[in-house]
């Protein structure tokens, strides 16, 4: 339950107890119930997870036996694929059938309460990005070998795109999948990096190209990893998020069956461009709570440290520092919630051509307001924010976590420029559509 009078900004308004137009008793009762489960299992732990680097193995059995994993999947969830694996309901709240972008809202929202992405993303990322597009695009063969054992956390998935030399850039991506002399395999040659959960994955979702340069010679594979000849991985050391398991595979020569294509050869570009609106999604959610995090920390210190005779709240300079901020944060839950209740009452299809740029923009938007209420947050600490332990170390920490927020899943600008691209594709689009057809008198 939230706290009866939480710091400013530490919750969204509906926590506050102020009323929402989206949740409902239901979505209240799904929030209780995440909540009590992920502070039992995870906030607690969080820090000095985060701090030996890596999320005991225990942790992620206990996600799994209670299905926990399965709400970082886009909504709505494959019904009929989970209750064929004996799962039917989560957390005894709702029905996998019932399950939508709000429940996914709340639970990645709670997921973040610690303010470390690094220990909730590697117990999720896998599942969440690189099962996905198994489910839609995988073959029922393909479905019956994976997501069974993905779905109880028997196995584990991460989703393999980034390059060494191909980032936001996907459509140069130089990992190749030639196909064996006699048709029964591909042969992979080539190199992943940043790959969250990649050290403790047995498969992955990989980006490999199947046919010649540009994005109509991408396709997707479900790559083993774990204990496959050729497959080499080692764990990188990184800015922030180090619980997460980011990752450097190099394939030589790995025989990969055929039967692991996903969906077509050269289809592999818009299989991943449809699930990065959910990753993105994932990420603004994510980070927005971080700000939530840092900022409402922020917020407490000035209410009891004293400088200069009086205490940091007593200072305009502060209070317009945690005004900038505040607005900055409140905004962005703002237009995360308006984003999911348009995911909830359109189509995939139609979400995907008119939310496209905009989930990207709002991404992009998340790591920025996430930037400045860090920031402010290690200003209004002072020497406390400079520092890796005590009262300041949540500060000093978020700060590290910013980067990992405002690069992956496209870069800062790429999803900014990507939002004014498709917006101008729409608007053209639309307008002529409504031209006067030639020689019609039809309006």
């Amino acid at each position: 339950m939230a706290s009866p009078t939480p710091i400013p900004f530490s919750e969204p308004p509906y926590l506050c107890g102020l009323p929402s137009p989206y949740y409902t008793p239901a979505l209240h009762r799904w929030q209780q119930a995440c909540r009590t489960f992920i502070t039992t299992h995870l906030t607690p732990h969080a820090m000095d997870w985060e701090r030996a680097e890596t999320v005991p193995p225990h942790v992620f059995a206990t996600f799994s036996k209670h299905h926990m994993l399965i709400p970082t999947l886009p909504a709505p969830l494959p019904a009929a694929d989970l209750k064929a694996c004996g799962i039917h309901e989560i957390l005894g709240v709702v029905k996998v059938e019932e399950f939508s972008y709000f429940h996914n809202l709340i639970y990645t929202d709670e997921m973040s309460r610690s303010g470390l992405a690094g220990p909730g993303a590697s117990l999720t990322t896998g599942i969440a990005f690189g099962v996905p597009c198994v489910i839609k695009y995988g073959s029922p063969e393909l479905r019956q070998r994976f997501l069974p054992d993905a779905f109880h956390g028997r196995t584990r998935f991460c989703i393999a795109i980034t390059e060494p030399d191909a980032g936001s850039d996907v459509a140069n991506i130089q990992t190749t999948a030639v196909r064996s002399q006699d048709g029964g395999s591909y042969v992979v040659n080539g190199s992943k990096k940043w790959i969250t959960n990649g050290i403790w994955s047995d498969s992955a979702s990989m980006a490999v190209r199947t046919g010649g340069p540009g994005a109509g010679g991408l396709s997707l594979l479900v790559v083993p990893l774990k204990g496959q000849k050729g497959v080499t991985m080692r764990r990188m050391k990184v800015q922030g998020q180090m619980a997460g398991g980011t990752t450097f595979i190099e394939l030589e020569d790995v025989e990969v069956p055929v039967g692991n294509l996903i969906g077509e050869e050269g289809m592999g570009m818009r299989y991943i461009m449809n699930n990065f609106n959910h990753e993105r999604l994932t990420i603004a959610i994510g980070a927005t709570r971080q700000s939530r995090v840092v900022l409402g920390a922020a917020f407490e210190y000035c209410l009891r440290r004293e400088a200069f005779g009086k205490t940091l709240m007593e200072q305009p300079v502060v209070r317009h520092r945690l005004a900038k901020a505040g607005a900055l944060l409140e905004s962005q839950w703002a237009w995360v919630e308006q984003f999911v209740y348009q995911m909830v009452h359109m189509s995939k299809e139609a979400a995907d051509v008119e939310l496209g740029g905009l989930t990207a923009a709002a991404k992009a938007n998340a790591g920025m307001v996430l930037k400045e209420c860090a920031d402010t947050a290690v200003l209004l600490f002072g020497g406390n924010g400079f520092t890796r332990t005590g009262q300041g170390e949540i500060a000093e920490r978020m700060w590290r976590e910013v980067n990992g927020h405002r690069i992956p899943g496209g870069s800062e600008d790429v999803l900014l420029d990507l939002m004014i691209r498709q917006l101008a594709k729409n608007y053209q689009r639309k307008t002529k559509e409504l031209e006067r057809p030639r020689g019609s008198s039809r309006l």
